[in-house]
This record gives structure tokens, C-alpha cells and sequence, in this order.
């Protein structure tokens, strides 16, 4: 009966307002399943091959070939993936508030093509560049103009805008493809979220291995050309599947119903509460059940004697109803745990500037083959790779059983998972960045760069639990309407976390009188820079055990119906074979 009951029903109410391109309810046999996340993901393929083949080897070419200081080449390398994550809150907005998810991805597709196609412009000609290093300057040589970085800049802030739009509701689009309310759907909901990030990571694979050969060893042109083509291709894709997407219409700002509900519960402040929630504004109409938690903004839905009037309750700036105050607290509760993710983000920046930077003092040749140092890297995504695929097919089947939970494990037991290997991973950096500078102080001897595989793969662990998890939390505890914008809030953990390590970095330089953090390695104490954001991930994990122990999940619209997955599988094969064999018995036949 719950089969029947959600395959005819299709107007998509049970994920609110959902329509086919032409504007007209779904026909679920048609649209959305894997049919059109498959696609979807592609934008999220293209867009991890931009911008990773561009963060990894930034700052080499910053370094060799416009000859500016280390400390600022990783300054501008982690302010650049700050910003990008940052925009995805201007991304998430705009599809949420007015474009909607799919034409928010592709005008945003097609502006981080455009940024890309200059990158390759700044890179490939030569008037852009100083002139090359002379050899009897001994080391001293003329860093680029500002002319010459003028485009540069401008290339990489386009992408940043581009790419941050589209992070911001590629997720998110690709949920909708899903319902929630049907068991199947929903199982393969959360399957989605581990191919999501399996996805990101056979880019970013991609990206550090072939694009980093190609731009160190045959130019920045062509690779940087490689990146464009995907965006265009990711764009052409898209497009070509819009008669298999559904699409969900835009319900207005969610930052607008945020600061109504703020300033209506800051007016009313002085109001009584109600004797019974029931008399607070559409009570009995809400969408999302009352809570009591974060009570002082009911007053916000209290109806008083002006607002009483039939004509005042549908002002949204006069009175707000139930539906809007609890969507407010359901944002609100997020912040809590937001808080406590930004730190990873701030340990896997080291991935990107400094580990990379170890690279360079250590022996990187493979017989007469020297490995580029920005690929290194490649041991982080195939450490993602790895146990993104072990928890689907092992750690969560296992958990499942274990606690009888659908999900195997919660968002929340991800996340701190990863922020437990973060703290590992830091650990074993410091070890490994001793060793290395000792051998090479005292006994002028470069140890084998192999030994950075071990924090590159522990810290590569822990970002399959957390940005999973945190992706998920993010998405599945915000309100229906606000799904693009948490995806934005969730984006901006990684922001936070790159400029908080920038800040660190410019910190411990001021307070060490710059004896920790030097551009020659060997004279610095980057271990003790790694055993400081060891006990900063120590002391921030005991928070988020506080917080994540208070939190309480949102309540999902979930059958009690448990399906193996082995029964998912068919049932995704069987539908796309229905689909393409005969569309209109594909439905009766699920039914």
C-alpha cells in the first residue's frame, strides 16, 4: 500500500513542490532516480577536475614561474578555495530565493568556464609572466607585476564565483532526484550522498595524477584548456538531461523568513506566552511539527490584538505562522555543530600548502623519474576513494546490523569519526616532519617523500567520514526550502577552515617571531606547528561530543519498510530498464 500510495501520488508533495521542465507534475517513472542524478553528478566530476587540478599546483607555479614567496603563493592558494566555498552561500541563496537549483548550476557552470578559459590565457602568454630566474642571480629573481597578475587574479576569482555557485546546489538537485517518503527512493537517497563524494574524489584523483603531469612537463596551457573543456562538457551534459530531471520550484529567500522571524521575535519580546501552543499563528495548519526548544521565538507567531485581524495574519512582516518560526530553529540548530567541523577543514588545508611544501625537501625520484611534488597529493584521494567505497559496501552494512539503524551510521558518528582521524592524521605529520628535518640538519640526508603517505592517507580517511556526514547532516536537517542555502552553510565550514589556517599560519609566525614557519624547512619547526593543531583538534572534538549528544535529528518522513541492498540494486536496474523498454509500464509494473 505504501508502494502504491507513493508512485501514484505524482505531484511530489511529499518533497514539497516538484515538476517535470515543462512545469507540470513529475511522472516519477520518468524522471529523477538515478536517471538524472547520474548526470547531475557529472557537473560535480567537472567541477572537483577544475578546481583540484588548479589548488594542487597553484602554488608551484606561483613559486617557479612567477618567482613570488612561498608564504604568499599559500596565502593566495588558500585564500582562493576560501572564497570559492565562501560564494556557495551567493550560489545557495539565488537557488533557494529566485533561480532554482538547475539554473542556478548552469549559469554558474558557465561563468567557471569562462574563468577558466582566462587562467589559460594568464598562464599561456608570455607577456604574463617575469622574465626566468638567470643563473648567475643566485636565487634572486624578479617576482611578477602587478600587470602581469591582474589577470591571474581575475581568472581565479571568476572561478570562484562559478564554482562556488555550483557546490552550493549540485547536492542538493541531486537529492530532489529522490523521495524521501518512498523507502526505495530513500535508501538510494543515502547511497547518493557516498556516490556524490565518490565522484568528487575520481576528480580530484584525476586532477593531481594527469593534469599535474600535464601542466609541470607539457604546459599550464593545456592543462589548464583540459579543465575548461570538462566545465563545457558538464554544461552541454546537463542541459542535454533536462527532460529527465525534476525540478522543485524556488519558495522565496530563506534569508528573508530568517530575518522576519528574528525581528518579529525581538518586537514581541515583552508578550506573554500563550497558555497553549495551539493559539500561536497556523498552529494547526504547520507544516513542521512545534517544538519547545528555542521558545523565545514563538513569540514571533503570537497573535495579539492587532494581529488577531484575519488580514494582518497573512502579513508575514506582522505576524509569523508556526511553519516559518520552526524552520528558523531548525537553522539555528545547525550553527552548534557548524562550528565544530570548521577545524578538519583547517587540518586538510595542510594537505594543500605545507605536506606539499615537505615534498619539495624530500626525495621524490622513482629510479630516474622525479615524482612532482603537488602530486603527492594523489595518496589523499585514493585514501578517499578507498574507504568512501569500504563504507558503502562494508562499515555501513555492518553498522546497520549493529544498531538497527537505516543509515548505518548517523551523520553526526561520521563526522566524529573524521575529526578523530584529523587528529591522528596531524599526529603523524608531526612525527614524520621530525624525522625529516633531523635527518636532514644533522645528517644532510633527504628521507624518501613516501613517508608523507601516511598522514595524506589518514587525513584522506577521515574526509570520507566528515564531508559525507557533514554534507548529509546539512542537508537532511534543514528545512525542505532551505536545502541549497545549508549546502551553502556546510561549504562554508571549508571557507572558515581555510582562512582559519591563513590566520594560524600569520599568528604563530607573529607570536614564534617567525621560527616556526620559515620557507626553508629545515630552519623552521613545522612539527610543532602540526602538534599545535593536534591539541586544537583534541580540545575541538570534546565540543563537538557536547554538542552532537545534545542535538536531536530532524524527524524524516521514513516507512518502516527494510529493503537489502542487493533488493536496491534491482530495483534501480529494473527501473531504468522499464523506463527505456516501455515508460508508462514501467510505473504500473512497480505499483
Amino acid at each position: 500500500m505504501v508502494l502504491v500510495a507513493n508512485h501514484n501520488e505524482k505531484d511530489g508533495s511529499a518533497n514539497g513542490t516538484l515538476v517535470d521542465f515543462r512545469g507540470n507534475p513529475v511522472d516519477k517513472s520518468r524522471t529523477g532516480g538515478w536517471l538524472g542524478a547520474g548526470l547531475i553528478l557529472g557537473s560535480e566530476l567537472s567541477e572537483r577536475i577544475c578546481v583540484m587540478g588548479l589548488s594542487m599546483n597553484l602554488v608551484t607555479y606561483l613559486v617557479g614561474d612567477l618567482h613570488l614567496p612561498s608564504s604568499d603563493s599559500a596565502n593566495i592558494v588558500t585564500n582562493f578555495m576560501g572564497t570559492l566555498n565562501l560564494l556557495a552561500l551567493l550560489g545557495g541563496f539565488l537557488a533557494d530565493a529566485k533561480l532554482g537549483r538547475y539554473a542556478t548550476i548552469a549559469i554558474f557552470g558557465s561563468i567557471a568556464a569562462v574563468g577558466v578559459t582566462l587562467l589559460t590565457l594568464a598562464t599561456s602568454i608570455p607577456s604574463m609572466k617575469p622574465p626566468v630566474c638567470d643563473s648567475r642571480s643566485k636565487g634572486h629573481c624578479i617576482e611578477a607585476s602587478g600587470q602581469q597578475l591582474a589577470l591571474l587574479f581575475a581568472a581565479l576569482y571568476t572561478i570562484a564565483l562559478g564554482c562556488g555557485g555550483i557546490k552550493s546546489s549540485v547536492s542538493g538537485f541531486g537529492s530532489d532526484q529522490f523521495d524521501s517518503s518512498n523507502p526505495k527512493e530513500n535508501k538510494a537517497m543515502i547511497y547518493f550522498f557516498n556516490r556524490f563524494y565518490f565522484c568528487i574524489s575520481l576528480g580530484s584523483l584525476f586532477a593531481v595524477t594527469v593534469l599535474v603531469y600535464i601542466q609541470d612537463n607539457v604546459g599550464r596551457g593545456w592543462g589548464y584548456g583540459i579543465s575548461a573543456g570538462a566545465m563545457v562538457i558538464a554544461v552541454a551534459v546537463l542541459l542535454g538531461g533536462t527532460s529527465l530531471y525534476r525540478f522543485k520550484k524556488p519558495e522565496g529567500s530563506p534569508l528573508t523568513i530568517i530575518w522576519r522571524v528574528l525581528i518579529l521575535a525581538w518586537r514581541k519580546r515583552k508578550l506573554s506566552y500563550p497558555s497553549d501552543p495551539g493559539f500561536l499563528n497556523e498552529y494547526h495548519n504547520a507544516k513542521v511539527p512545534h517544538t519547545k526548544m528555542l521558545r523565545c521565538f514563538d513569540k514571533a507567531a503570537i497573535l495579539d490584538e492587532y494581529t488577531a485581524a484575519k488580514e494582518n495574519r497573512n502579513n508575514p512582516w506582522i505576524v509569523s505562522t508556526v511553519t516559518q518560526v520552526e524552520e528558523v530553529k531548525m537553522v539555528l540548530k545547525l550553527i552548534p555543530i557548524w562550528s565544530t567541523c570548521i577545524l578538519f577543514w583547517t587540518v586538510y588545508s595542510q594537505m594543500n600548502t605545507f605536506s606539499i611544501e615537505q615534498a619539495t625537501f624530500m626525495n621524490r625520484e622513482v629510479g630516474k623519474f622525479g615524482i612532482p611534488a603537488g602530486s603527492f597529493s594523489v595518496f589523499l584521494f585514493i585514501s578517499i576513494l578507498l574507504f568512501t567505497s569500504i563504507n558503502e559496501r562494508v562499515t555501513v552494512p555492518i553498522a546497520r546490523k549493529i544498531t538497527g539503524n537505516r543509515q548505518g551510521l548517523t551523520s553526526l558518528q561520521r563526522v566524529g569519526i573524521g575529526l578523530i582521524l584529523s587528529i591522528a592524521g596531524m599526529i603523524a605529520a608531526a612525527i614524520v616532519e621530525k624525522q625529516r628535518r633531523e635527518n636532514a640538519v644533522k645528517h644532510s640526508y633527504s628521507i624518501r617523500a613516501f613517508w608523507l603517505i601516511p598522514q595524506f592517507f589518514i587525513v584522506g580517511a577521515g574526509e570520507a567520514f566528515a564531508y559525507v556526514g557533514q554534507l548529509e547532516f546539512f542537508i537532511r536537517e534543514a528545512p525542505e526550502g532551505m536545502k541549497s542555502m545549508s549546502t551553502g552553510l556546510f561549504l562554508t565550514t571549508l571557507s572558515m577552515g581555510f582562512f582559519i589556517s591563513s590566520l594560524l599560519v600569520s599568528l604563530v609566525h607573529k607570536v614564534t617571531n617567525a621560527s616556526w614557519l620559515k620557507s626553508n624547512l629545515n630552519n623552521g619547526r613545522l612539527d610543532y606547528f602540526y602538534w599545535m593543531l593536534a591539541v586544537l583538534g583534541i580540545i575541538n572534538y570534546l565540543v563537538f561530543l557536547v554538542f552532537s549528544m545534545r542535538h536531536q535529528y530532524k524527524v524524516q518522513n521514513l516507512s518502516g519498510l527494510e529493503d537489502s541492498e542487493e533488493e536496491l540494486k534491482n530495483w534501480t536496474d529494473t527501473t531504468i530498464a522499464n523506463t527505456k523498454k516501455n515508460p508508462d509500464a514501467a510505473e504500473k509494473e512497480e505499483v
